[in-house]
């Protein structure tokens, strides 16, 4: 099925009327306290539940009524029709000819047969491929899985780069305490050698397992590292004397230390992996929305099938209500349409996602990727340029780091830098200092942020405190500045599911009014195309340093000058 060319959002009736409410807004003057004061419904005609979060949109720049221009807009761009595209299976990823149905991955069972796409049944071969990855996992977890002296596994090593590395890492890190078999997870990504030398510092290699993740076994970050992760546990494991030198007993490690993600069942032999221990995914799942697939296998052994069928289960209860709440009553098509409306309106360039909880320390840099490499882009689906700003900076760090570090810009610097708060009403590590619950100290400073960002302060309030008048103006808080607030219960696998659903979700609603092909990539080709002409110049080919430019052949003679 072809898919229509764009809407342009600009040329749109909403577009006007978000532009004229703007206007009218300015004019009246854009003040929160005010707007509080004035109308003490606010709150609640600007807080919605879906799933088990709670959204707090009030201390943001719009009123009640920009709700429905909102809704309006994501009418008229067509993204009901965009949405349903997507998760039917139509070929939206327009420059790869792909469905999108990363959706399908956290389907339940009871949908095998209503979902054929290019001939297969979708959620039935997602099923499948979990049985079995559930069946390592349990494997590993009891046991029963061994490294080749007969000891239990006791540390997974997941290789892999990109979607491959940074959805699995996040999700460890923010669901540790629900780690219950004794195994860890460590995770190598970057071609560095630094990076596997330190991974691997203090691994015992008969407690060890790797699993390289890579679609098509070819990935160079991934392979490198792969081949020098077989290198480290041969010698290591020959060094202990767990093995002999012989070829044989080589390629039983690698058969037992090593698993695949992949779908090259050649390629993975080739390296020494037995095939039946390679789980595969589909061209329809892009790197950045497939930690719910196979990519995270190494989830499923630290945590266990059922709580990854809890993770799984969260994404569904936010793809559902994504695709059935009313679009004026649709938290995640709001938190989309404000991305819009601070990008294009206000012409704000970033956007911090600021998660007060330590579990989530991973989260933003997991949203740089979700959303940047999905909507960084200059030309729409149909490759015509677009017509407004695309993409937002995402960046941040878990408070309370955070207030200590780079809040400053955020509550006094001329940049409008609109934020996501995130936090947890429940903790799996409470404690208390003295009388205080440090859980609720934290929280307080959760609270405080937003209302001191949103209402700041004047300089009369300033000069109330006895505040010398010559460093007032540097004491004064403009306010005005947006956060949403988002509260959970506590941060569980399904909730967790929620969180990513919830911005791959608002990842399309951008996309959508944008035009843009949200699920390919091109940007990333490049660099690694002359990385892999420039590599050969730097040590050793001269003809292939004289075909550089000035700029990388300085580079590359400085390099060879001190390389010792």
């Amino acid at each position: 099925m072809a898919i229509n060319p764009p809407v342009d959002a600009t040329t749109t009736q909403a577009w006007k009327a978000l532009d004229e409410h703007l206007s009218a807004l300015r004019a009246e003057g854009i003040n929160l306290k005010q707007w509080f004061a004035d109308d003490a419904d606010r709150v609640d005609a600007l807080s919605f539940d879906a799933g088990d979060l709670h959204f707090d949109f009030s201390k943001n720049l719009i009123k009640p009524q920009t709700l429905a221009l909102f809704a309006d807009l994501a009418k008229q761009v067509k993204l009901d029709e965009r949405i349903n595209q997507q998760y039917t299976g139509v070929h939206i990823n327009n420059t790869e000819d792909r469905a999108v149905l990363h959706t399908a991955l956290r389907r339940p069972a009871s949908d095998e047969g209503k979902y054929i796409v290019d001939g297969q049944d979708v959620v039935k071969d997602v099923r499948e491929t979990l049985d079995r990855i559930y069946a390592f996992a349990n494997r590993v977890r009891s046991g029963e899985w061994t490294g080749v002296s007969g000891k239990k596994i006791e540390t997974v090593v997941n290789i892999g780069i990109g979607g491959s590395d940074l959805g699995p890492v996040m999700v460890y890190e923010a669901l540790k305490p629900y780690a219950d078999a004794g195994i860890s997870a460590r995770y190598v990504s970057n071609i560095d050698p630094n990076d596997l030398a330190e991974k691997t510092k203090g691994l015992d290699p008969e407690t060890t397992l790797f699993i390289v993740v890579s679609k098509t076994f070819t990935t160079l970050e991934t392979l490198t590292n792969a081949r020098c992760a077989r290198t480290w546990l041969l010698d290591a494991l020959q060094a202990n004397g767990a093995i002999d030198g012989s070829e044989a007993a080589r390629k039983d490690a690698v058969a037992k230390h090593f698993v695949a993600v992949s779908t090259n069942l050649e390629k993975v032999a080739e390296f020494g992996i037995d095939p039946n221990n390679a789980f595969g995914f589909w061209n329809w799942v892009g790197g950045r929305y497939s930690v719910d697939s196979a990519v995270g296998t190494s989830l499923a052994v630290v945590f266990g099938p059922e709580r990854f069928e809890e993770f799984l289960q969260g994404f569904h209860a936010i793809d559902e209500y994504f695709a059935t709440t009313p679009f004026e009553k649709n938290a995640v098509v709001i938190m989309g349409m404000l991305n819009v409306w601070y990008r294009n309106f206000f012409k704000v360039a970033s956007h911090a996602v600021l998660p007060y909880d330590q579990y989530l320390h991973r989260f933003p840099a997991y949203l740089q990727q979700l959303t940047m490499e999905s909507n960084g882009k200059s030309v729409r689906w149909d490759g015509t340029p677009v017509t407004t700003d695309t993409g937002e900076i995402f960046w941040g760090e878990p408070g309370t780091n955070g207030q200590h570090a780079f809040y400053q810009l955020i509550h006094q610097g001329t940049q409008l830098i609109p934020a996501d708060f995130i936090a947890f009403v429940n903790t799996p590590n409470p404690t208390k200092d003295g009388d205080q619950d440090v859980h609720e100290l934290f929280l307080g400073n959760y609270l405080a942020q937003t209302k001191a960002l949103a209402f700041g302060k004047t300089a009369d309030e300033v000069r109330a405190e006895g505040t010398p008048e010559e460093i007032v103006p540097a004491r004064v808080f403009e306010g005005n500045r947006p956060t949403t607030s988002i509260l959970g219960d506590a941060l569980t696998p399904f909730s967790l599911g929620e969180l990513i659903a919830l911005y791959e979700h608002v990842t399309l609603v951008e996309g959508t009014v944008w035009g843009v092909d949200s699920y390919d990539q091109w940007g990333v080709e490049l660099g690694k195309q002359l990385a892999k002409q420039i590599t050969p110049a730097i040590s050793q080919d001269d003809d292939a340093l004289a075909a550089q430019d000035a700029s990388t052949q300085s580079l590359i003679q400085f390099y060879r000058a001190h390389r010792k």
